[in-house]
C-alpha cells in the first residue's frame, strides 16, 4: 500500500510539475508577445535610384514623427522594386515611370513627377541637339562632336543598365530598342552617370532632372540641354510639355496594410513637399 500511495504521490507531483511549466511557458510566451507588440516596426523598401534619394529623405522625417518605425530604403533599379514587390521580399517599390500593362495587380502611388535630361560636360561648346542627332549619336552614326557642332573628337557614349526605368523611358520617347545602341559606357544609378560625363569633357549621357540639377547647384562640371528646344522645368515637368516627363511612384500589391497606407499617405501629402523640391522634383500638390 505505501509503494502505491508512494507512486500515487509520485503521479500527482509530476502532474504538479508538468502544471507549474505549462503555466511558466504561457507566461513566458505572453511576455515575449507583449515584447514584440512593441518592438520597432520596418518597411523594406527596394527599386528605383531616381527615387530613393527622395524617399530616404521622406522615410527620415516620418521616421522621426514615429519613433517606433525602422524604414529600409535600397536602390536596384524599377525593375527590381516591382519584382521584390510581387515576391513579398519588400513592402513598397519605387518605379520610376507610368504603369504598363503587364504591371496588372500592382498599385502606383505617384508622389512626386520627374524628367529626363540630356547631359553633357560643362566644358562642351555644345548647347542644343536635335532629336535626330541625339538618336545617332546613341546608334552610332554620329561618332564625334564635329558633326554635331563641336570639337573634333571622338564622342564617349554613357548609357543606363538594362532594367532601369529612365533607360526604358530615353528609348521609348527615342523610338530605340536597347540592342540598337551602342555605348562606349554602362551605368547603374544617376549619380554613378552624372559623375561619368563630369570626368570625362567627351562624354554624354541622359539621367533624371532632380538628380542632374541638384548637382549642377553643387558646382558638378555637367551641363543640362533643352530636348526638343524645351527646357527642363518644374512647370513643363509638371505640365507635360517638357517631352521627357515621367512620374516617380511607389508601388505596392493587393490591399495595403496600416504601416503601408500610412507612409504612402505621409509620402504623398504637404508635409513633405519641401523635401520634393529640395531634390528638383515636383511635387504631385501644386
Amino acid at each position: 500500500m505505501e509503494s502505491l500511495a508512494g507512486t500515487v504521490m509520485s503521479g500527482r507531483a509530476i502532474a504538479g510539475a508538468f502544471l507549474g511549466l505549462s503555466l511558466g511557458l504561457q507566461a513566458c510566451s505572453s511576455l515575449q508577445a507583449s515584447s514584440s507588440d512593441n518592438a520597432p516596426q520596418k518597411l523594406v523598401i527596394t527599386g528605383s535610384s531616381t527615387i530613393a534619394p527622395v524617399a530616404s529623405e521622406i522615410a527620415k522625417r516620418y521616421e522621426a514623427q514615429n519613433p517606433q518605425v525602422r524604414i529600409d530604403v535600397q536602390t536596384g533599379g524599377s525593375s527590381r522594386g516591382i519584382a521584390d514587390v510581387r515576391q513579398q521580399v519588400a513592402d513598397i517599390g519605387m518605379v520610376s515611370r507610368a504603369a504598363k500593362p503587364e504591371d496588372q495587380g500592382l498599385n502606383f502611388h505617384t508622389i512626386a513627377k520627374d524628367g529626363v535630361v540630356v547631359i553633357v560636360h560643362r566644358d562642351n561648346p555644345i548647347q542644343r541637339l536635335t532629336r535626330q542627332q541625339i538618336t545617332d549619336i546613341y546608334t552610332d552614326k554620329l561618332n564625334n562632336w564635329q558633326d554635331a557642332g563641336g570639337k573634333s573628337q571622338a564622342i564617349t557614349v554613357v548609357n543606363k543598365a538594362e532594367g532601369r526605368s529612365t533607360l526604358e523611358v530615353f528609348t521609348k520617347h527615342f523610338q530605340l530598342k536597347s540592342s540598337q545602341i551602342k555605348a562606349d559606357v554602362v551605368i547603374g544609378d544617376n549619380e554613378q552617370g552624372i559623375k561619368t560625363v563630369a570626368g570625362n569633357p567627351l562624354a554624354i549621357g541622359y539621367v533624371s532632372v532632380g538628380a542632374a540639377k541638384v548637382n549642377v547647384e553643387q558646382g558638378t562640371p555637367i551641363k543640362v540641354l533643352p530636348l526638343e528646344g524645351i527646357q527642363a522645368t518644374a512647370q513643363t515637368v509638371r505640365d507635360g510639355s517638357f517631352p521627357l516627363s515621367r512620374p516617380l511612384n511607389l508601388v505596392t500589391q493587393g490591399p495595403l496594410n496600416p504601416q503601408q497606407q500610412k507612409f504612402i499617405d505621409f509620402a504623398q501629402s504637404s508635409q513633405v513637399k519641401d523635401i520634393v523640391q529640395e531634390q528638383s522634383l515636383v511635387p504631385v500638390q501644386e
